[in-house]
């Protein structure tokens, strides 16, 4: 793991959080002003540069910061960008998969396009909260007992192995989900969408939309989801301002992400097996940190090729089967 020290303070923090506080305002006041809209391509492209854009700026503030304080210097400086850089190609490159999900549970549910906005904005901040709760109660154990890290390595070799096996009939399953059954046995839910709404009255009874159910599938398969990729990012760090603030900027980014690749998404059939060796690799990684070191730089270059290479594969592949 890292040799350097972690560097949270109280105007890493403050900063980090305004910055993210400011720039959620702006998307909520976005969906206010532009409100029941689908979500275009240069749309989704310029939400998605804006969030690179201040994920960048946040990591070149951050660079600064330290590279001028005599507690820290260049080299603390440079290593913990790479960190963060690593961290949030990582989380990015994991959340793809979040996306084939959503896709699934919008079409499920049959949600149409123009509330799907709404949905995975309010999803978003779910996982935010959560994301940050998971991430320094994760730091605290790896803090307590760092053996934990070895139970996160066997935990994400054993996804990504799990990850290369077929794939099964998953609508099926979300029908017979107990989970799904499960909250609607804890709240009323009504069988008609009334627009944008979460929640509506029916013969004098407040009762939950649709919309709703699928704002709590968001939610939890992303629950699902942070159990893969906050584990990984410990991987790469075990300084919990890293860890938080490289996943949080590329969950910020998730819906724009989504709306960029939704139409897309289905040319990607390789992807899965580039995203399963990053996971079997970091898991490995993991395993043997404490008798092989392997470089950040060299963590940054597998991400990259194995997902450059799925990437690329599929869309070879899906052109000359003309899919």
């Amino acid at each position: 793991m890292t040799e350097y020290p972690g560097i949270g303070s109280p105007l890493f923090y403050g900063v980090f959080f305004a910055a993210v506080l400011v720039m959620i305002a702006l998307d909520m006041f976005s969906l206010k002003k532009n409100s029941s809209h689908k979500v275009g391509v240069k749309e989704a492209l310029a939400w998605s540069g804006l969030w690179v854009a201040v994920s960048c700026l946040f990591a070149g503030w951050l660079y600064f910061k330290l590279a001028g304080n005599p507690g820290y210097g260049a080299a603390v400086a440079k290593e913990k960008v790479l960190e963060f850089f690593t961290g949030y190609i990582l989380e990015k490159s994991l959340a793809v998969d979040n996306i084939f999900v959503f896709l699934m549970i919008f079409g499920y549910f049959k949600v149409a396009p123009q509330f799907q906005h709404r949905v995975l904005l309010y999803g978003v901040l779910g996982a935010l909260v959560l994301r940050t709760v998971m991430i320094f109660v994760g730091a605290a154990l790896v803090q307590q007992f760092e053996w934990i890290l070895y139970l996160f390595g066997a935990f994400l070799l054993y996804t990504g192995i799990h990850m290369m096996k077929p794939e099964g009939d998953e609508e099926g399953d979300l029908a017979n989900s107990r989970l799904l059954n499960a909250v609607k046995k804890v709240v009323p839910v009504g069988t008609e969408f009334h627009g944008e709404k979460f929640f509506t009255v029916e013969n004098g009874k407040k009762i939950a939309t649709p919309l709703f159910l699928v704002l709590v599938m968001i939610e939890l398969s992303d629950v699902v989801f942070a159990v893969d990729s906050i584990p990984a990012v410990f991987a790469v760090t075990t300084d919990p301002f890293i860890v938080l603030t490289s996943n949080i900027f590329a969950i910020l980014g998730l819906r724009a992400m989504y709306f960029l690749l939704a139409d897309v998404a289905e040319r990607f059939v390789f992807l899965k097996y580039g995203l399963a060796f990053v996971l079997s690799f970091i898991g490995v990684k993991m395993l043997v940190m404490h008798w092989v070191h392997i470089p950040i730089s060299v963590s940054l270059s597998v991400v990259f090729g194995a997902l450059g290479a799925s990437v690329l594969t599929s869309l070879v592949y899906t052109k000359k089967t003309g899919r």
